[in-house]
């Protein structure tokens, strides 16, 4: 037997199943980052961050871009 040839699949749940897809690749990237900062962590000789690293780290594909957040100095008159 033939197919009818109509598409059964609704847009809303080829919507719905695109965003889960996205979701779960972001929580897989999330979690890949904290084990990596873990273990960046643990490699380094005093258990602490460096502070005098100044370089910003690249996003990894699929990850967007952190925005540094830097908040300005009260002024006293």
């Amino acid at each position: 037997m033939a197919s009818s040839g109509k598409k059964k699949t609704t847009m809303a749940k080829l919507t719905r199943e695109s965003r889960l897809r996205e979701r779960r690749l972001n929580k897989q990237a999330k979690k890949e980052a904290r084990k990596q900062a873990s273990s960046d962590h643990r490699d380094s000789p005093d258990g602490a961050l460096d502070p005098t690293t100044t370089e910003a780290a690249q996003p990894r594909a699929g990850e967007a871009a952190l925005e540094p957040v830097v908040q300005p100095l009260a002024e006293a008159d």
